[in-house]
């Protein structure tokens, strides 16, 4: 079939309904570039401007939400969520809870479950996995006090560490 306003093959197809009236229309590329945009008015342009900035305002949206995840800081091990979207791994046991709302549509998607449903650890107790907590905070601790240059209190947080650590075993 040939492009009505030109001798170019048609390619495009337009079927128009305007009331009861059914009109099909078969024009080359060009023609229907032409067309469609002599059709148009100030209006779908800008609808089409408007619709191009709520996308992007909706990236932005996305962007700063992402930022702001990223900077979200755990209490326990320090752990930013972007260290973990990096590396894979969780700093302490805490992280499950604190990043909870971030985790759960990851857990669920990769294991279809978020709740643990298998075999727990014989030897896993509360009292033990609060320990083990503490020991990751104190070693944060013992690392900023590094940082600052007060190695008294980091030797005292590297023997309250080690204590812990004795207990636990």
């Amino acid at each position: 079939m040939k492009c009505q306003k030109c001798e170019k093959p048609a390619t495009f197809h337009i079927t128009e309904l305007t009331g009861d009236e059914v009109s099909a229309l078969h024009y080359c590329a060009e023609c229907a570039d032409k067309y469609l945009k002599s059709d148009s008015d100030d209006e779908p342009v800008a609808e089409e401007v408007g619709t191009a900035i709520t996308k992007h305002l909706k990236i932005d949206q996305t962007a700063d939400e992402l930022h702001r995840l990223d900077q979200k800081v755990c209490p326990v091990c320090g752990i930013t969520f972007y260290e973990f979207r990096q590396s894979g791994r969780l700093g302490c046991p805490n992280d499950y809870e604190y990043f909870q709302e971030e985790l759960n549509p990851l857990i669920m998607s990769i294991h279809g479950e978020t709740n643990h449903v298998g075999r727990r650890p014989a030897r896993g107790d509360d009292g033990m996995l609060m320990q083990q907590i503490e020991v990751i905070r104190l070693r944060k601790e013992m690392t900023e006090a590094v940082e600052r240059e007060d190695y008294e209190l980091a030797s005292r947080i590297r023997d309250q560490i080690k204590q812990l650590e004795e207990e636990l075993q």
